[in-house]
């Protein structure tokens, strides 16, 4: 089996001509003819995960994020594209086609915090997000602290519903659908990467909105993932790294 094999699995599952124009989603590191010898599934390529590979005897990293994003201007021996070339590790990014992707990040969101009902809903540049419903109505209290409980993750939050029923899920940075969101008649939205005055306005317009954080929001599609590829390709060692260097204060 070789990197091809597998960046042709990705495709044929989360479509990576589904991505969106601004994104990088793709083969973006190493051969596509070399032969796996393991892979790591991961959020991010970070240097833990380069480690966990080497330390495993992978040579392919399937991670979320693009390692490579914006465009090179040089590669260093402090870069993780360097020490990826030097291990001679591949890296395959699936990143916005696995957000909107069925059975991807959102949809996984969605399931992960208890929401039934789903239904894909388009934006205005074609992005799609989720919305779901509570098998009953919560406060905004609850619903954050539900939500807080399963991703294992602090959530901030502006909570101006009595009962919370209908929510619309955006994993990763979707502050900029609030607007959109607030006219699909929901009562709250889970998203992260919330600035202040998206807070004020979600409150000044009444309805609940949640920031449950970047990597926790994106990080529960991981196992989906690897799950995927241990049933495409149950011969080869396939790992799961979880790591982010983001702390936070108790």
């Amino acid at each position: 089996m070789k990197v091809c094999d597998v960046l042709n699995l990705l495709d044929e599952k989360y479509d990576f001509s589904s991505a969106m124009p601004y994104d990088n989603s793709g083969h973006l590191v190493g051969s596509l003819n070399s032969e796996v010898t393991g892979i790591v599934v991961c959020l991010d390529c970070t240097e833990e995960a380069v480690t966990q590979a080497q330390e495993s005897g992978a040579n392919l990293i399937v991670c979320h994020h693009p390692v490579i994003f914006d465009p090179l201007k040089s590669v260093t021996d402090e870069s993780i594209i360097f020490r990826l070339l030097r291990a001679n590790i591949s890296a395959i990014s699936v990143h916005t086609n696995l957000d909107q992707a069925d059975g991807g990040v959102n949809d996984t969101l969605c399931l992960a915090v208890s929401l039934e009902n789903i239904e894909k809903i388009a934006d205005s540049e074609g992005f799609l997000y989720r919305i779901g419903e509570l098998s009953d109505p919560i406060s905004a209290d609850e619903f954050a602290n539900q939500v807080s409980l399963k991703l294992g993750f602090p959530v901030k939050y502006v909570g101006t519903n009595t009962h919370i029923k209908r929510v619309a899920v955006c994993s990763g940075s979707g502050g900029s659908l609030l607007d959109e969101v607030s006219k699909r008649g929901v009562d709250a939205f889970l998203t992260a990467d919330i600035k202040h005055s998206v807070f004020l306005n979600a409150h000044l317009n009444g309805i609940t909105l949640l920031d449950a954080g970047h990597f926790a929001t994106e990080d529960v599609v991981v196992p989906v993932l690897a799950a995927e590829l241990k049933k495409a390709f149950p011969t080869i060692n396939i790992s799961e790294n979880h790591f982010s260097p983001i702390k936070f204060t108790k």
